[in-house]
């Protein structure tokens, strides 16, 4: 749903000159040198990103400014230096090496938000191997297909996570050792973390990793089958550093929280690489969510920029804006949403409660860092991803690759070779392959399983994000939704994401996922599933309001002829709504992989 209340920030509450003061100047006349220059490389091809998300800090003088500030439960906190991660990254490193871990192996880190997690990834990638995160949510078959399929020999975890583990260790035949950083050994397999790093030494010889050198993999579900390993490379860092730099707008002097969690992408590109590759201070909250505690948070560590999710903004929101007031939150300066599209009312919400409006961008995990974004000196259009990063090329096409007209749906596509994408689908080379290769020639591959019909990446024109959306006069992105989430009802093509953002700027709701329903007559029918406010009461009054409401906001034909009332919505641990669960749940279908969501 396209918004004209366009938002035209006043630069003097940006309190700092912005990091991307001219983007139009900025994307002409890009030059990937400038991206290349702004990290620290060993040699012309030989870079580590762990090197230079601490490592240079400290070989650069800033060894003594704080990198984390730390916050578990009951308010225990703990504070770090980059001295300190220096010390302790290299360390972990040397435990690696002693336990004979070797250039490309994989290590998995089972961990909830202690700084032991944070410390063993960089640790994992200066000794060359490749490090892969897990949301500490997981249950046993979600570790097994994981640590099964990437063939890992080494996991970090603690004494309470390890149980699920070990109900399927039977399975996982190269799993050699398990890291325990909170017990001593019980088994033979078992390594002591607190005793290996106090005997470990403090210097370590990083490996000088090739660019195109495996750093770290993460594994995302798709709608049916197993979850897919998606593997980055040491040059991702470049774009991480580069775009926490330009759309978070990253400086010296800010306290910075993002509140995602490394088992998913923006937890590890600006929550540990991009970010700290900027030097940043960060606050790192292991809690859950509470909108009292987060305000106080920014309140007690005079946070200025904050990058959150919007079904964190939403649940803000639905606590009140009387609870806002009980605390100082003046530091705030600029705010930054990803995870899924950020809906127009919260965008305005917090333009009018904070003084400041939240920024979205968008990416994806095989994209390794942000691609589309607002900036801050640029207008916000509420609703819109913003524009491409510099160096960053993106297009709306149709199913066989051709440019569409402005304002008109497609596919969003992007030029492959930025310097984060993904390397391969870990063991699927074909899956890999079908990502650069138009939708109407993949659905021949899925039906004649011809391999040769699949574009090489390295030559193909497009990578296809999978994503549906438009391009409007002003150079501006609009997300309409996933390519199989995207309803067709009486001829009309509906984005769910357009009705639930309608439906959130009801009074009464909190939060609504949107599915089309096979219909005899019009093909499908738009079904909504709505949280209400507390105190709401359920009725068939309301359902007919909410179906008018929306015909109203949006259009006729958009309408939910059905409105289900629900306690919650199936999201994933990124805050994205599971639209095809609702959708298979609905339909009485097999729901596929869960083990991403937050809870099920």
């Amino acid at each position: 749903m396209e918004n004209d209340q366009t938002i035209t920030k006043d630069s003097s509450r940006l309190r700092l000159l912005s990091n991307l003061a001219d983007y139009k100047r900025e994307f002409e006349s890009f030059n990937i040198e400038k991206f290349r220059s702004e990290v620290e490389w060993f040699d012309e091809t030989h870079i580590n990103a762990a090197y230079n998300a601490v490592d240079r800090h400290v070989k650069a003088g800033k060894g003594d400014k704080v990198a984390m500030y730390w916050e578990g439960d009951e308010n225990k906190t703990e504070k770090y230096t980059f001295n300190d991660l220096y010390k302790l990254t290299n360390k972990f490193a040397n435990v690696l090496k002693e336990l004979g871990v070797k250039k490309g192996d994989r290590v998995f880190i089972f961990l909830p938000r202690i700084p032991a997690l944070f410390v063993s990834f960089l640790g994992v990638l200066k000794t060359g191997a490749v490090a892969g995160t897990m949301f500490s949510a997981f249950g046993p078959q979600a570790i097994a297909d994981r640590l099964k399929d990437s063939g890992a020999r080494f996991l970090v975890t603690d004494s309470e996570l390890a149980e699920r583990v070990y109900q399927v260790k039977k399975d996982l035949p190269a799993l050699e050792k398990v890291i325990i950083v909170d017990r001593s050994p019980k088994e033979d397999f078992e390594i002591d973390y607190k005793q290996k790093m106090e005997g470990a030494g403090e210097e370590f010889d990083i490996e000088k990793t090739s660019k195109d050198d495996l750093a770290f993999m993460l594994y995302t579900s798709g709608t049916t089958g197993k979850p897919k390993g998606v593997v980055h490379a040491h040059n991702t860092i470049i774009q991480q550093h580069m775009t926490a730099k330009w759309a978070l707008d990253l400086h010296d002097e800010d306290i910075y929280w993002c509140t995602a969690d490394p088992g998913w992408v923006t937890g590890i590109a600006y929550e540990i690489l991009g970010s700290w590759s900027n030097a940043a201070t960060e606050v790192i909250f292991a809690g859950r969510f509470d909108a009292g505690k987060w305000y106080e948070i920014i309140q007690k560590y005079k946070v200025s920029v904050w990058y959150t999710a919007p079904t964190a903004i939403r649940m803000l929101k639905a606590a009140g804006d009387d609870l806002i007031k009980k605390y100082d939150l003046s530091s705030l300066r600029y705010l930054a949403s990803v995870g899924e599209p950020l809906n127009p009312e919260a965008v305005l919400w917090s333009n009018e409660i904070f003084g400041l409006p939240f920024h979205d961008n968008w990416w994806q995990t095989e994209g390794g860092g942000i691609l589309i974004a607002n900036y801050p000196t640029m207008p916000i259009k509420p609703g819109s991803m913003g524009k491409p990063i510099p160096g960053v090329h993106a297009d709306i096409v149709d199913d066989n690759g051709n440019p569409v007209k402005i304002k008109e749906e497609g596919n969003l596509v992007l030029k492959p070779g930025w310097p984060a994408m993904m390397r391969m689908i870990w063991n699927n080379e074909s899956k890999y392959k079908s990502y650069f290769t138009p939708p109407a020639v993949e659905e021949k591959w899925k039906e004649t399983e011809d391999k040769s019909l699949l574009l090489d990446p390295k030559t193909a024109p497009w990578y296809y994000s999978g994503d549906k959306a438009f391009k409007d006069e002003d150079g501006y992105f609009w997300f309409i939704g996933r390519s199989d989430d995207v309803i067709k009802t009486a001829g009309e093509r509906v984005g769910p994401f357009e009705v639930e953002s309608a439906l959130i700027e009801h009074p009464g709701v909190v939060e609504a996922g949107v599915i089309g329903k096979p219909d005899e007559l019009r093909g499908e029918i738009i079904k909504a599933f709505v949280v209400l406010e507390p105190g709401v009461e359920k009725t068939d009054q309301l359902k007919e309001e909410l179906g008018q409401f929306v015909k109203k906001h949006l259009a006729g034909h958009a309408y939910p002829r059905e409105v289900e009332f629900v306690d919650k919505l199936p999201k994933t641990r990124s805050g994205k709504i599971m639209r095809r669960l609702l959708k298979a749940k609905e339909l009485g279908q097999p729901i596929g992989d869960t083990s991403t969501l937050e809870e099920y």
